[in-house]
């Protein structure tokens, strides 16, 4: 098996303090690495500062889904066990696809408060979980007053400000944790970035079971994704066209946008439906020029993204140098810039 393959190849050391706790205060202070993949050169920067990297005639992609709060507690109709739910998407009326802890089996009925039951339908072996919820009448709405925002495990302080897990533009609830890239904008930033001749067009990728299901294959080409729900509307299929013939570049934030543009070939068209796509080193990028990202965990689908995207040396050259000047790493952490 060739190295690149290997999920040792995409393991590294993070000290556990420079995993960011909590946002800073002002969403732009956040340091940036500029990553430049034909030199190979790196660069330190604030965030902020990531519209002198930015051109007119750039096209800058954004993922408006928005963070459902979809971890809801409840207990078990019969024997009043406690359980926890974390939807994923909704894939009926009224069913959705979940996790739950602890181990729970079809059939079982919970209670989430008196507003609302639900009955586990199907449990697959991957742990994915299928519950179909009653009455379903006003469900989203439900859901809404029941559900907390579904933080990362390794996330242990509370969060004040619940709209610091959103980016300033989610708009479309639906997702289980937030396209993180997206943290950094301000509407400010946004403003400066429009006035300098860059558009800004928007796509949708709903977020769901691979943000937390790690890889346990050896061969990562053996590894599994769970299907995504997105859209990519007229207007931004059109406008990413235009921009790819006029030779200038499609600046992806994240790599949830990464994997909604790479999904179809050029020229892009107006699409919505489900992608599993897997990008690892070898994958052919068609669309997308440069990438703004969040620093991923080691073995993560992420870390693999961006090692195709950039170079897997380049990525670990850049990681242990982001860990030498102590950024702050995953959700809340600092930010990077690959052109």
């Amino acid at each position: 098996m060739e190295e690149i393959y290997d999920l040792e190849t995409y393991n590294y050391h993070l000290p556990k303090e420079l995993i960011a706790q909590e946002p800073l205060e002002n969403r732009e202070d956040s340091k940036l690495l500029i990553l430049h993949r034909k030199s190979g050169r790196i660069e330190h920067s604030l965030f902020k500062e990531i519209i002198k990297y930015l051109e007119p005639g750039d096209c800058l992609v954004i993922n408006t889904t928005k963070v459902l709060p979809c971890r809801i507690s409840g207990e078990k109709i019969k024997t009043g066990g406690k359980v926890e739910v974390l939807l994923l998407q909704k894939i009926g009326k009224n069913i959705y696809s979940c996790l739950a802890k602890p181990r729970i089996k079809e059939g079982i009925e919970v209670s989430f408060g008196e507003i609302l039951k639900g009955k586990f339908i199907k449990c697959e072996s991957s742990g994915i979980k299928t519950i179909e919820f009653y009455p379903e009448k006003n469900l989203e709405e439900k859901i809404q007053k029941l559900g907390k925002l579904p933080l990362p495990p390794y996330i242990k302080k509370e969060l004040k400000d619940k709209n610091r897990y959103q980016t300033v533009y989610a708009k479309i609830p639906g997702s289980a944790a937030a396209p993180t890239a997206g943290l950094h904008f301000t509407e400010e930033l946004l403003e400066k970035i429009k006035r300098k001749g860059i558009k800004i067009v928007e796509v949708i990728l709903h977020i769901s079971i691979d943000t937390f299901k790690p890889v346990k294959e050896k061969d990562i080409r053996k590894h599994i994704m769970y299907s995504e729900y997105y859209e990519i509307p007229k207007t931004t299929a059109e406008i990413i066209n235009k921009t790819k013939l006029q030779k200038k570049r499609i600046i992806a934030v994240g790599t949830t946008t990464v994997r909604v543009l790479e999904t179809q070939k050029f020229p892009l068209s107006e699409k919505k439906g489900w992608t599993s796509l897997f990008i690892y080193p070898g994958f052919e990028f068609k669309i997308v020029d440069a990438l703004i990202t969040n620093f991923h965990f080691p073995k993560s689908t992420l870390l693999m993204l961006v090692s195709a995207f950039a170079g897997k040396e380049l990525i670990k050259k850049s990681y242990q140098e982001a860990i030498d000047k102590k950024y702050r790493f995953y959700s809340f952490g600092d930010a990077m810039l690959i052109l």
